[in-house]
C-alpha cells in the first residue's frame, strides 16, 4: 500500500477545507536532510491554488529561510524566530523585509540571562538580532554561521554592545550537561513571566523571546488581519515550541517523530517528516 492510500495514524477524517495552513519547518515540513520533497512542493502549490494560505512558522531566523523561500506563494510571508518576526521572503537571502518585529527588550534579556545563570551554572548564550548573530566564547558551534562578535552576553546586550539599535529577537541558552527537557523546566521556572521560554533543538538549548511572544500569538495576529478564525487553521509541528500553535489551531497534527508534549497538544497525528506527513494531510484536506 502506498503512502498516498494509507490512512493517517490518528485524527478524524476532516472534510472541511481550511483557510490557512501553518507549518513548522525543521522536523516537520523539511526532511532530515533539510530539503523539501517533490510531493510536499506539489501539496503546498495545490493548497495555494485552492485558495488556502500557507504560512511557514519556524524558530529559524530570516536568513535561514533559503530552503523554503522559493516555495512561498502569493503573500510570501513567514513567521520566524518563534514568533518574533513576520518576514517577507520575496527577494534575495539577507535582504528580506521585516514586516513585524516583536523584540525582546534588553532589560528583560539581561534579567533572563542573570536568573538562568544563577539557576543553571554553566549556561552559555548567543544573541539573535534582526540581522546579526553574536555569542559568548564558550557557546558551542551549533548553528550554520560564524558569529559576528564574541563577548559575554552582558556586553552583547549592553548599550555599547554590537548594533545596539538593532532589535533583539531572541536569546539562545545552552547547557553542556543538563537533559534538554530538564533545562527547559529550569529555565521557565527561573525566568518566569519576564520572557517566553521554549525549545526546538534535540540539545539542551532553550530559546528566550519577549513576554507573550510565541508562534501561536504571532500567527493569531496574522490571522486576525485576514479575518481568519482559529477554527479555520490547520497546523503542523514536532517540538515544544509548536505546542501553543497546535493547541490554538482548530485542527492540528503532531508529526510521527514528534516530542511527547506535541503529541498531547495536537488534535491528530500524521506520518514523520521523512515520510511526507504534512503533504499527506494536505492532499486529504484538498480532496473533493
Amino acid at each position: 500500500m502506498t503512502s498516498a492510500t494509507r490512512r493517517l495514524p490518528s485524527g478524524r477524517a476532516d472534510t472541511v477545507r481550511p483557510r490557512l495552513i501553518a507549518t513548522d519547518l525543521d522536523g516537520t515540513l523539511l526532511r532530515d536532510d533539510k530539503t523539501v520533497s517533490p510531493r510536499t512542493v506539489a501539496a503546498l502549490a495545490a493548497a495555494e491554488e485552492a485558495g488556502v494560505e500557507v504560512f511557514f512558522v519556524t524558530g529559524r531566523p530570516a536568513r535561514w529561510m533559503d530552503a523554503v523561500s522559493e516555495h512561498v506563494h502569493g503573500h510570501g510571508l513567514a513567521i520566524c524566530g518563534n514568533g518574533a518576526a513576520v518576514v517577507d521572503l520575496h527577494g534575495e537571502a539577507g535582504s528580506h523585509r521585516f514586516v513585524t518585529v516583536r523584540e525582546l527588550a534588553r532589560d528583560n534579556a539581561l534579567e533572563a540571562v542573570r536568573r538562568l545563570r544563577d539557576a543553571a551554572p554553566g549556561t552559555v548564550y548567543a544573541v539573535e538580532q534582526t540581522y546579526g548573530f553574536n555569542q559568548e566564547p564558550d557557546y558551542p558551534r551549533l548553528h550554520l554561521e560564524i558569529p559576528d562578535v564574541l563577548a559575554p552576553a552582558e556586553e552583547l546586550l549592553g548599550r555599547n554592545g554590537p548594533a545596539p539599535r538593532e532589535p533583539v529577537l531572541k536569546i539562545l541558552a545552552f547547557h553542556p550537561r543538563l537533559d534538554p527537557d530538564t533545562f527547559l523546566r529550569v529555565a521557565r521556572a527561573a525566568i518566569g513571566g519576564r520572557a517566553g521560554v521554549t525549545r526546538s533543538s534535540p540539545n539542551a538549548l532553550v530559546e528566550i523571546s519577549g513576554p507573550g511572544v510565541s508562534k501561536a500569538s504571532t500567527l493569531a495576529l496574522c490571522c486576525a488581519e485576514r479575518g481568519i478564525s482559529h477554527e479555520a487553521v490547520v497546523a503542523f509541528g514536532d517540538m515544544p515550541n509548536d505546542v501553543e500553535m497546535l493547541s490554538w489551531a482548530g485542527r492540528s497534527y503532531a508529526m510521527g517523530n514528534a516530542h511527547p508534549d506535541v503529541v498531547a497538544a495536537a488534535s491528530g497525528r500524521t506520518y514523520a517528516n521523512n515520510d511526507d506527513g504534512v503533504a499527506i494531510v494536505i492532499e486529504r484536506l484538498l480532496r473533493p
